[in-house]
């Protein structure tokens, strides 16, 4: 089968033309500098596969779409689903929306997790999907684009904004990570650690995955009022109210509480012992 991804030539399209090469499926790319475009992509692939910044995406599915048709299967691979997805539905092609929940730079989806978010599709060309994804180790979830949307403002718009404002209050605070060196607890480094992480990438992405996620807001808002009833009982030095709001949280974690202490303390172990 002809896969074609376009964006492919860096990054997550890079990433899994390896994938379905591996699967023994022939690839064709579509970049800005490929002899192959993506009218090309779409006239000669039985897979279109779209994989550029989120904010080009739906613009991209747009002027391919009206160039497909059903004997085809359109995804792509954006951190949103609602828009892309819908934008997907208004050409002819079968439609699954696909979001891998790595970076490009793992090298391989051994161990990782993809979401797929099918809308008109057949049985067969979802697990056409699952079998190349779960054959090299990656774990599928299968979704819709709204529940997608919804899990992603807590999962990526709230661990993001979370780091994002660690590195502005301690840069406000004007102590770098440098100062606190000498001082680090292997969880403060973690948490640093995955602050360094987030900032050494394009802000573009963030940006995107912030800011284009219409849910994120009113998880950001639920954020703001939790983080002032903390500050409130912090300031009030209420004890009996801090170990209440610390027990409540305990008991919605359940037992995953158990198994992160285990997980991170095998985390601290490697750390400590490099």
């Amino acid at each position: 089968m002809k896969i074609g991804i376009i964006g492919g030539t860096g990054g997550m399209g890079n990433l899994f033309s390896q994938v379905f090469r591996n699967a023994g499926h022939e690839v064709l790319i579509a970049g800005r500098n490929t002899p192959l475009k993506k009218e090309d992509i779409a006239r000669l692939a039985d897979v279109i596969v779209i994989s550029v910044p989120i904010r080009d995406t739906v613009s991209v599915i747009y002027e391919i779409a009206p160039l497909l048709g059903e004997h085809q299967i359109l995804a792509d691979l954006t951190s949103l689903k609602i828009d892309p997805v819908n934008a997907m539905m208004c050409s002819k092609a079968r439609v699954i929306g696909l979001h891998p929940m790595f970076g490009p730079t793992v090298g391989t989806i051994q161990g990782q997790t993809i979401v797929a978010t099918p809308a008109r599709c057949h049985e067969n060309d979802l697990s056409f999907f699952q079998k190349i994804f779960e054959s090299q180790g990656a774990r599928v979830t299968i979704t819709t684009a709204e529940e997608h949307d919804r899990m992603m403002a807590v999962i990526q718009g709230l661990t993001h904004f979370k780091a994002i404002l660690l590195a502005g209050t301690m840069r406000r605070l004007g102590i770098s990570p440098a100062d606190t060196e000498s001082y680090m607890s292997p969880v403060y480094r973690i948490e640093t650690g995955i602050a360094g992480r987030l900032l050494a990438q394009n802000p573009d992405l963030y940006a995107d995955i912030l800011c284009m996620n219409p849910q994120v807001p009113s998880v950001l808002d639920t954020c703001k009022q939790a983080f002032d009833e903390m500050l409130c009982i912090i300031q009030e030095g209420d004890r009996n109210a801090f170990t209440g709001e610390f027990l409540a949280s305990r008991e919605w974690y359940g037992s995953f509480c158990d198994q992160a202490q285990k997980e991170t303390d095998l985390l601290i172990q490697a750390m400590v012992s490099r």
